[in-house]
């Protein structure tokens, strides 16, 4: 029998990616684990993920729960789990403290716990964010962070959290920790499946519904593909390079855009559309974080659903544009020598496209986001 190799979050955006990169390239058994709340909402998932992996069917395994729940992975065998990739969690930057404590840290407290009891296990790994580090300015290293803040919303804080635990609580695990970048875009193509923050915020000045932005315009933003964050973790893992390591899957400070620079490309790509031409529409100003709350508390009250739930993802998240951070990525490199340098203002323009053909998936922003 192959190997099995565990993935949460398997219905998720990196779920899925990561169980596709695995049934390409490997002859792994895959267990894949779905949130469910009731046997509806598993059959549901597991149906759809069976047509996307039909060719694959003979190597995959369903399973389902809540890590809200007191034991999420009974229902899976830990004798036969010979590596874990935890993916599960809630990944908006404006979730609530407790769902935030309750999936994104001690969930991953419940599947360290289960990793612990498997035996046979070669690898745990946990995928987090750079934003781990909080608001703390100056060099991101490959090594821990302070789980102690200060934070910018309860994400950053759970995932740090999170972090801490696996390395202090969990010693004996094979873990190795990856923090992925903004993810804007599916691939280099600039498609976009997943809408989050950015992709919000973009929505809101195409449509003139906001005129000022947070943050300083020489802050550098952080930004990549979910295809080369998934290809560096599937690089890594394939190589065994992870024993309590972190990885950084980011490029470096050279190549990040300023939030400046982001602003001038995107807005020299809405151009381009007629209609946006013909309201001449202005760049946001850049303003102070007190005088942009003021105007989110403002067109909160008077604004439609859209609009509020665009600036409820983006306000959680808006003190990090004030602060400058530079993330190192030697041991990402080390481990994976041909990790590719983007042309960024070429993914910037490709997403900025795609975002207006497609009106930014002809849908209202979504709400939770659990991967």
């Amino acid at each position: 029998m192959s190997e099995s190799v565990l993935i949460t979050g398997a219905d998720g955006y990196f779920g899925k990616l990561l169980t596709e990169k695995y049934l390409s390239h490997t002859d792994n058994r895959m267990l894949l684990w779905v949130r469910a709340q009731d046997r509806t909402e598993y059959d549901s998932k597991c149906e759809q993920l069976r047509k996307t992996y039909a060719v694959h069917k003979n190597r995959i395994h369903f399973h389902g729960g809540d890590l809200q729940s007191l034991e999420p992975f009974s229902t899976i065998n830990p004798s036969e789990v010979k590596a874990i990739v935890h993916t599960a969690a809630i990944t908006r930057f404006n979730v609530e403290e407790s769902l935030a404590n309750e999936v994104n840290r001690e969930g991953t407290r419940k599947t360290a716990m289960f990793a612990h009891r498997c035996r046979g296990l070669e690898q745990f790994a946990f995928i987090s964010t750079i934003y781990s580090s909080g608001l703390a300015p100056g060099c991101v290293s490959e090594t821990a962070v302070s789980p102690t803040g200060p934070f910018a919303n309860h994400y950053e804080r759970s995932k740090s959290e999170a972090e801490h635990l696996i390395q202090t609580q969990f010693p004996d695990l094979p873990w190795s920790i990856y923090r992925a970048a903004t993810i804007i875009a599916d691939d280099d193509s600039g498609k976009v499946v997943q809408y989050n923050v950015f992709h919000n915020t973009m929505r809101l000045f195409f449509h003139g519904l906001i005129s000022l932005l947070p943050g300083y315009h020489t802050t550098p933003i952080y930004l990549t593909t979910g295809r080369s964050t998934i290809d560096s973790i599937f690089e890594i893992l394939s190589a065994q390079q992870t024993q309590q390591s972190i990885y950084n899957l980011c490029y470096g400070r050279d190549t990040a855009m300023t939030l400046g620079e982001l602003i001038d490309r995107v807005f020299n790509n809405f151009a381009r559309d007629p209609d946006f031409h013909k309201k001449r529409i202005l760049k946001p100003l850049f303003t102070d974080l007190d005088a942009f709350e003021s105007l989110a508390s403002v067109l909160k009250g008077l604004s439609g659903a859209v609009v509020k739930q665009a600036l409820e993802s983006i306000r959680p998240f808006a003190q990090q544009l004030f602060i400058e951070k530079d993330v190192a990525n030697q041991q990402l490199l080390c481990a994976t020598p041909g990790y590719p340098i983007p042309d960024m203002p070429v993914l910037i323009d490709n997403v900025i496209q795609h975002l207006m053909q497609t009106k930014w998936g002809r849908e209202t922003m979504p709400g939770n986001q659990r991967q």
